[in-house]
């Protein structure tokens, strides 16, 4: 247990950093370029918009790493906040 952790909500620099360098090394493992998640992001986007109404300035869309039987993968995670249902 890290006790600066435990007395400051601020992340530690070097938290950060480390973060940094894990998305890094994910998007080069994946081979995806900004460009083409930022593509596949519109197209989720439309598609969700077909169904539901969304905040546009909220939208989180990133590329992280999923363990699975012998290493890890990588995986696309979306944060969409939905304003209400289309009907």
């Amino acid at each position: 247990m890290n006790l600066f952790k435990m007395f400051s909500n601020k992340d530690l620099s070097k938290d950060i950093a480390s973060d940094r360098l894990k998305l890094i090394l994910i998007h080069d493992r994946a081979d995806f370029s900004p460009d083409f998640l930022e593509m596949i992001k519109c197209d989720i986007l439309k598609v969700i918009s077909k169904y539901a109404e969304i905040e546009t300035g909220e939208i989180e869309v990133r590329l992280t790493t999923t363990e699975e039987y012998e290493g890890s993968s990588p995986a696309l995670v979306a944060n969409i906040p939905i304003k209400k249902i289309k009907r």
